[in-house]
């Protein structure tokens, strides 16, 4: 199981101004005519931040939920350090999905699972993957002819393990 993707948020309770932030922050892009927030890239991690006027944060591209924190308490360090008052060591980050990548390392015959799996999709014309979705731990799965597995939406690692082991033995009962 590997992780690709931690997506985290903050909410530090200022205003900001985006305008100035852009001044400041190295790495930083902000277009409001394409996309409301100030994209913030750090090196170490590396990730985006994307920084509202409210005061919202989110942070995309972590690999793991240690390193999305790590980048939050960076980011909102660095918006401090412009003289918003803020303390880095005190804002709270909320996991909102981790997204995995899973080897079954056995081949899966989507067509027929398409018809054996409750809650999925399957148009290979659109996607190739099929979509399987379970509801406790609320997550969705891509499932690929070649065993590769991918697993969205859990905001927890033990959510996911929990979502996967779910997911192997509903495949072992189906004889795949």
């Amino acid at each position: 199981m590997k992780v690709e993707n931690v997506v985290a948020s903050t909410d530090i309770n200022a205003v900001l101004s985006l305008d100035k932030l852009l001044t400041v922050l190295e790495h930083s892009e902000y277009e409001p005519e394409q996309f409301p927030g100030l994209v913030y890239r750090l090196d170490d991690p590396k990730v985006a931040t994307l920084i509202f006027r409210s005061g919202k944060i989110i942070c995309v591209g972590a690999r793991s939920i240690k390193l999305a924190k790590i980048a939050m308490r960076k980011t909102v360090e660095n918006i401090r350090r412009t003289g918003v008052k803020v303390n880095p060591d005190n804002i709270k980050v909320k996991v909102e999905n981790i997204v995995v990548a899973v080897n079954l390392e056995r081949e899966l015959n989507l067509d027929r699972l398409a018809f054996q799996l409750e809650d999925s999709e399957y148009e290979p014309e659109q996607f190739p993957g099929l979509v399987y979705r379970i509801n406790d731990p609320k997550v969705a799965f891509l499932l690929f002819s070649s065993g590769r597995v991918v697993c969205a939406g859990a905001k927890s690692l033990e959510d996911i393990k929990r979502a996967v082991g779910i997911l192997e033995k509903k495949l072992a009962s189906l004889g795949k």
